[in-house]
């Protein structure tokens, strides 16, 4: 029954031969992994990924192959008595109509919803189901997972489902991009190398034809000269949206840092999640521990930088405009003083969007990113986009 996971894995990119998937149905024989999908995952990821490049191709093949497992029919849950609750709670999500949806009212504002959550969290004693009120699943309180409520805070919910959550307040971890990614198309590529500024620099390793020949004719034997080798002189800033929303870009975005890395040598990049604010990181699995101070990179890298932002910028506004509004923690500065301070550091600076531009008026934070960069200097990640964007960078 496996066999499917097995295809998707070696579709995926992930190199598993198999010996090791004889391995994990070994494991799932002797029971290691029963009823338990997060032992499943586990166990699949420890035996059948050799390389953490592979991580983030490994969950799409998981998620390819049992993506279904959510969406159990009632009756079949009925009637399975071992199936534990980890597996069921997801039946209890609710889905509304859009006039039900139109009936639920928000609270009152971020301030509002903060106060509420402390005093909810004050009064409620057990765990809670459906409702308009405690934290619990399943219903309309701004607090909880798997409802619904058009200004909210997710509590114990695994992923992104509406993106109008104030706060989420899981800890979440996120993947590192792949760079190691072949492109199907050297569409991306082609549109960043409007982005070039020709140097000679490094050691002489390049033929220079036209001085051989002239010193051959010269000195009546041949003389082979060499120069050093031209290459891209550009400065790039590369930052990097990872998790929740971006999540359905991860391909996208995998192609866009591949190219990206090929073609710019003077290249750094950083990651971040939604806004930017006082600090970001360069490796995923690190994000709350190794953080480099946002401050520390305005003062490192000078204005000849071009910097690029890569994300979605869908959000909700309190994350950009308020201080403390940051969706998993504490941010001392609102995320708009931050990106003001990238905008004025390093005056050529885009932001590239992978979200379809016909979205775009729909989304208040949109509005609000491209107020802050200028709407001029916010393109699509199409090909027509990023040429614009490197036509404006340069």
């Amino acid at each position: 029954m496996f066999l499917p996971f097995f295809d998707n894995l070696r579709n995926a990119g992930v190199p598993v031969s198999l010996r090791e998937f004889l391995a994990f149905l070994e494991g799932m024989k002797k029971g290691l992994a029963t009823y338990d999908i997060d032992a499943f995952y586990y166990l699949g990821c420890a035996i059948m990924v050799k390389d953490e490049r592979h991580l983030d191709r490994f969950d799409r093949a998981f998620a390819a192959t049992f993506s279904g497992l959510e969406a159990i029919p009632p009756q079949a849950v009925m009637d399975a008595v071992d199936i534990p609750d980890e597996w069921l709670k997801k039946l209890a999500e609710k889905h509304l109509s859009a006039e039900e949806k139109a009936e639920i009212e928000a609270l009152g504002g971020f301030d509002k919803l903060m106060e509420t959550l402390k005093k909810r969290l004050e009064e409620q004693k057990g765990r809670h189901q459906g409702g308009n009120k405690w934290v619990g699943t399943a219903g309309t309180s701004p607090f909880g997972a798997y409802g619904y409520n058009p200004e909210g805070i997710r509590i114990g919910q695994s992923e992104s489902r509406h993106q109008r959550a104030v706060k989420v307040w899981d800890k979440r971890e996120f993947r590192n991009l792949d760079d190691s990614v072949e492109l199907g198309t050297r569409n991306i590529k082609v549109a960043l190398k409007r982005l070039r500024k020709w140097a000679r620099s490094g050691a002489a390793e390049e033929l220079d034809l036209g001085e051989t020949i002239r010193k051959t004719a010269e000195n009546g034997y041949l003389d082979v000269k060499t120069r050093p080798e031209r290459r891209n002189a550009v400065k790039v800033l590369l930052f990097l949206d990872v998790g929740g929303s971006m999540d359905p870009h991860i391909k996208v975005m995998e192609e866009l840092f591949s190219a990206a890395k090929s073609e710019f040598k003077h290249m750094e990049h950083f990651y971040f999640h939604n806004c930017l604010y006082e600090g970001v990181w360069r490796d995923n699995r690190r994000r709350w521990n190794a953080q480099i101070s946002t401050a520390e990179i305005l003062r490192t890298y000078g204005k000849d930088y071009k910097c690029i932002f890569v994300g979605d910028a869908s959000m909700s506004p309190y994350e950009i405009a308020y201080a403390g509004g940051a969706n998993e923690h504490y941010n001392a500065e609102s995320g708009e003083t931050w990106l003001t301070r990238a905008r004025e550091q390093w005056p050529n600076h885009l932001w590239i969007n992978p979200l379809d531009p016909r979205y775009w008026p729909h989304t208040q934070s949109i509005h609000m990113i491209q107020h802050i960069f200028g709407a001029d200097r916010m393109v699509p990640m199409t090909l027509s986009g990023i040429e614009r964007g490197m036509k404006a960078l340069t």
